[in-house]
This record gives C-alpha cells, structure tokens and sequence, in this order.
C-alpha cells in the first residue's frame, strides 16, 4: 500500500443531508491513550483505509439522517491535532465540537454530554476505537429508543457464541448458559435526560461502571440490546487494526470506492 490517500467515501457527495427534525448528538469518546495498541500517538489516530481511525465513526454518524450534532472527546491538550486529524480529509455535513476529555473513559463521556445540545432529545455514545459502525446499525438503536417510550436506552451488542466458563483461582467453577450473554458494543443510544441524570449520580457517589449503559442501569433505567454485526470490532491490539482494514476495503469495494 502506498501512501495514506483520502477515500472517495469521505466526499460531500457521498454524504446524506442533515434531514428536518433530527434529533440525536452524537458523542465520539477520543479521549483514550490506548495503551495496549503500544503506539505512542494513539490508536485514533492510526491511519486507517486513509484515513485516521477515529475518522471513521465522525463520517458514519454524519451520514446518519438522525443525527443534528457531533461531539469529538479528545486527549488534553490535543483539540488542535484531533480536528485535524478527523476534519482534514473529509467534507462533513454536520456541525461537529471538540471539547477534552477527562481522566478516565466516564469523565470524557460527561464533558461531551455537557457540550451536547439541550434540544436534542437523545444521545449516541460511541467509541471512536471502533471505526467500523454502520449508519444501518446506529439508525436502529435510536429507533428503538424513539419508538419505545419505556426505554432510557438501547446498546448495540452481539450475542456470545463461545462457551463461557466461571473461574476462581484458575479452576473452573461453573459453565453458564450463554443464551443470556451478550457483548456489549458502541454506540450506546439514551434519551439525553436520562444518561446525563444517571452519569451526575454517578459522579456525586463516586461510582465507576464499566460502560454508560450500567449507569443508566443503576438508576432503574430500561435499556435494550440491539443485536449488530459483530463486525463492530474494538481496535485494542495491532491485530484489530489488520482486520478492520481487511473488512473496510470489503466495505469500500462493494461501494465502487477504490482506494
């Protein structure tokens, strides 16, 4: 491969218009150091398909239709860097803010749902480590959400198809029926009241969870899963990055995108 080249894709053209009476801020947490990724500039900012990684979810959340705003949660001291990184290339369609983040995953995703639109009436929290997510796949959530009334929120996820074992002390303890499991995916899609009432409550008492959902959750929210490809990979180690770029150029060829 030579150079990082711009994608075809990322062009206005390619974009849908923002449509009358969109009604969700879409939230990309790029706060993250990605440690485990082992390169010092950040997995988000790897190129990927010729473009940075965390370019990838700003253009699927642009070209979704319900979608008003985007909100970019970026390392301290790197708004400069990230707005070019994600906006150098690509002609958006969407008014897209940057603010920074905080010191862990949780105080980045309050920052962003601070800077996010009172008006609209829910929130898309989406990782920006997963470059992958589809315009069919956030649709479907906040459609869910929107036509459910009883729901605080819904999560993309994929059922669990490996044996799941229990272990204690490296010894297996129990082998649960997986038919209850699911993983849990990016976006997570809430009525903005909800989750920005849930991440306060979680703050005032000092409560970490392991995503936005388990907040709302704790607050006696209903939240659904949305079964999603689990194409919707989190790029975490070096390998991830291999396949995404193979499922991408998938992607991108059966568009008539070449790169």
């Amino acid at each position: 491969m030579t150079g990082p080249v711009t994608c075809p894709c990322a062009e206005r053209e390619h974009l849908g218009a923002e449509v009358s009476g969109a009604d969700t801020c879409a939230i990309i947490a790029a706060g993250g150091l990605g440690s485990r990724f082992g390169d010092e500039r950040g997995k988000q900012y790897v190129t990927l398909c010729g473009l940075p990684v965390a370019a990838w979810p700003v253009l699927a959340f642009d070209r979704a239709p319900s979608v008003a705003q985007i909100v970019v949660v970026c390392p301290a001291g790197r708004i400069d860097e990230t707005r070019d990184a994600v906006m150098s290339k690509m002609a958006l369609t969407k008014p897209v803010g940057f603010v920074v983040g905080g010191a862990t995953r949780q105080d980045s995703v309050f920052a962003g749902l601070e800077a996010s639109r009172s008006d609209l009436a829910l929130v898309a929290i989406h990782d920006a480590a997963r470059p992958l997510i589809t315009v069919e796949a956030i649709e479907g959530a906040l459609a869910e959400v929107r036509d459910n009334a009883q729901l605080a929120g819904a999560i993309c996820a994929s059922r669990v198809t490996d044996t799941l074992k229990i272990v204690e002390g490296g010894v297996i303890v129990s082998t649960p029926d997986r038919a209850y499991y699911w993983a849990a995916q990016t976006p997570q899609v809430f009525r903005r009241a909800a989750v920005l009432s849930a991440h306060r409550i979680a703050r005032r008492d000092e409560f970490v969870g392991t995503d936005d959902a388990s907040l709302v959750e704790r607050q006696g929210g209903l939240v659904k899963c949305v079964e999603t490809s689990r194409d919707n990979i989190k790029i975490t180690v070096p390998e991830d990055l291999a396949v995404a770029e193979a499922t991408l150029r998938s992607r991108l060829a059966a568009e008539g995108c070449g790169l």
